[in-house]
């Protein structure tokens, strides 16, 4: 009997899944859709819980015991570790990758590539980034032309 419990209790730790926020910033939905209710943010290196996945989303919680759903895309196995010289750092994203990342499509990045682009019309661009949709405004535009999330919040 007691063989029984420790090989219960041996499967169900190892059933628990552990991952690391492999974003900036992450959020915590209350529905496992891109348009649910943001319930907290998460930080790149946090460690979740998973609780349960659903398609592409995983309910998870956080060490401080907030809970919600992620997308697939902001999570990672690996452990993410934020101080040099340890292993965990060289499994992770290299270097440029980084620097990449955190470079993003800045002022500096836009000037350049107009500079050697100066031919290209740039105005739809411009007016795009300056449009805001708030989840609530995307919410209403799917719900008046009857498009239901797949597998998301209604």
């Amino acid at each position: 009997m007691l063989a029984a419990i420790l090989v219960v209790g041996a499967v169900a730790w190892a059933a628990v899944q552990q991952m690391s926020v492999q974003v900036r910033t992450g959020q915590l939905r209350a529905t496992p859709s891109h348009l649910g209710k943001v319930a907290a943010a998460v930080a790149y290196g946090d460690r979740l819980t998973v609780v349960q996945k659903q398609g592409a989303w995983y309910s998870v919680k956080d060490a401080r015991g907030r809970t919600g759903w992620i997308h697939e895309s902001a999570l990672t196995t690996k452990r993410v570790v934020l101080k040099s010289g340890d292993a965990d750092v060289a499994a992770g994203a290299g270097g440029d990758e980084i620097a990449l990342a955190g470079k993003g499509f800045n002022e500096q990045v836009e000037g350049e590539y107009k500079a050697q682009n100066a031919e290209a019309d740039y105005a739809w661009v411009d007016r795009m980034e300056a449009m805001v949709v708030t989840p609530e405004q995307a919410v209403a535009f799917l719900a008046a032309g009857e498009v239901v999330a797949k597998g998301g919040a209604q």
